[in-house]
């Protein structure tokens, strides 16, 4: 058996239980699928719930959750989830002196770091933030701020990339994440699998809600982003990208090349993937008919939406809905 995939959640007092339970499930259900499908391939998981004080954490609900090792474990994972904290995070963090400076050597020890809501504090501690973006939870913004100034806060994003640190400002986005995640472990398949079936009716695309330091996505061609823009407001009518680069005054040839330059994918790509969320949204929550949707999308038959869907998700449209609907996991 190949080594495991080390992932630690880190655990104190007052910390949000599903910043914790949603994301481990999440991944177990991400790594069952694998098991099933990667063969030879497949890495396991190894979850570990750690502790600067390794007693049993309460929460606000009454519940424990026992840790199974310590802080000083966290140097050996590969990835690192900090959970969010219910109100003020300032008494969590003096209690816990000894988890900021163990983050700082995880992650010069190669680990990727998942801070989550007001969680975010202790990677802020830490002085890995200095610099760099970041977000949290929105009741907290100012005062991050305030006892933060060196780190870039992007109060506006809910998620945020940079380097091997990820920081969200919910739980929905933090789904985002883990789903993101699942995709860079165990495949798109298996991502796929765990949106369907996880919160899917709130999920949106992550590159639609990250800030990331560098990303292709976040590029400087002004004239490019314009045409991203008015594309996502304007993806279910009929257009010809010929047309799209006549209106912004671009010969087809430099409209090809500056989008893929800019994007990292093509124009004609970018486009289907805009139509493709609109049907997956249109299918999970719309009694529409294939047909119907597919046409109201841009696609012009119910055969050719069927084509994208089977290329790109491994199944029809008809099972997609099918799949979503019915909610096993909330």
């Amino acid at each position: 058996m190949k080594l495991p995939i080390c992932i630690a959640f880190t655990l104190y007092e007052h910390m949000l239980l599903t910043s914790v339970t949603m994301p481990a499930e999440m991944l177990r259900a991400g790594e069952a699928y694998a098991k099933r499908h990667l063969g030879e391939a497949f890495r396991p998981l190894k979850l570990s719930w750690l502790s600067e004080h390794n007693t049993p954490h309460e929460n606000e609900l009454g519940m424990q959750i026992i840790p199974n090792g310590d802080l000083t474990q966290v140097t050996q994972q590969d990835y690192v989830i900090v959970p969010s904290i219910w109100r003020n995070p300032r008494p969590v963090i003096r209690h816990n002196s000894k988890l900021a400076q163990e983050l700082k050597l995880s992650w010069l020890n190669g680990a990727t770091l998942i801070g989550v809501g007001t969680g975010v504090c202790f990677l802020a501690e830490s002085g890995l933030l200095d610099g760099h973006p970041a977000t949290t939870h929105w009741h907290y913004a100012k005062q991050f701020l305030r006892n933060y100034p060196k780190v870039n806060l992007k109060p506006d994003f809910f998620i945020t990339q940079s380097e091997r640190i990820y920081t969200v400002a919910s739980l929905n986005a933090l789904a985002d994440v883990i789903v993101h995640l699942i995709s860079l472990l165990y495949g798109k398949a298996a991502a796929n699998h765990v949106q369907q079936n996880f919160s899917h009716e709130i999920r949106k695309p992550y590159e639609d809600q990250r800030y990331m330091e560098g990303a292709v996505d976040k590029h400087p061609d002004e004239q490019i982003a314009a045409i991203q823009f008015w594309l996502k407001h304007n993806y279910s009518n009929e257009l010809s990208l010929t047309q799209v680069a006549k209106q912004f005054d671009l010969s087809q040839r430099t409209f090809n090349r500056r989008f893929k330059a800019a994007t990292g994918q093509t124009a004609a790509d970018y486009l289907q993937s805009l139509r493709l969320e609109g049907a997956k949204e249109l299918l999970a929550n719309s009694n529409l008919s294939i047909q119907d949707i597919a046409l109201s999308v841009g696609f012009n038959s119910q055969g050719l939406l069927t084509r994208i869907f089977k290329a790109r998700l491994n199944q029809t449209p008809s099972e997609y809905r099918k799949v979503v609907r019915k909610k096993l996991f909330f």
